[in-house]
């Protein structure tokens, strides 16, 4: 039965990466979108990752700033 699966597994992925690189009547394939779009796509992310630690900073220093030192315990 594992031997089954496996022959399954790869005949899906040797069916998928016949499609992703077969070429389209432009002469172009997915692989080739991909390679075109992914600087865009990492621009995108790293604006994203830094808006989000500048928002947890902001978030961290307004905590430490709000919390008294005259706390005891």
């Amino acid at each position: 039965m594992s031997l089954f699966k496996n022959l399954i597994i790869g005949a899906a992925v040797v069916a998928g990466i016949n499609y992703i690189t077969k070429k389209r009547p432009d002469g172009k394939s997915m692989v080739d979108d991909i390679k075109e779009k992914a600087p865009d796509w990492m621009n995108k992310a790293r604006e994203f990752g830094n808006t989000q630690k500048d928002k947890l900073t902001n978030k961290a220093n307004h905590f430490a700033n709000s919390r008294t030192t005259t706390d005891t315990y």
